[in-house]
């Protein structure tokens, strides 16, 4: 449920929201990484998570493109 609350804030969003949005989220999933190195990660999952967002911003971005080209 959470997934299609976030994917329809993605549809809203220009995009150029959503470049940013994609540049903020891999830099929290290296911020996450560097402390999951260095073991100060204490929700492991939250990685998972924020590679899943990643994708379903790029493929929102995709999808907008093609509808941008036809």
């Amino acid at each position: 449920m959470k997934a299609k609350k976030y994917l329809e804030e993605l549809n809203s969003k220009s995009a150029a929201d959503l470049n940013q949005e994609l540049v903020a989220a891999k830099k929290e999933l290296f911020n996450l990484r560097f402390q999951n190195a260095t073991n100060q990660l204490d929700n492991t999952a939250r990685i998972r998570e924020v590679r899943k967002n990643i994708a379903r911003i790029q493929t929102v971005i995709t999808q907008k493109a093609k509808v941008a080209e036809s």
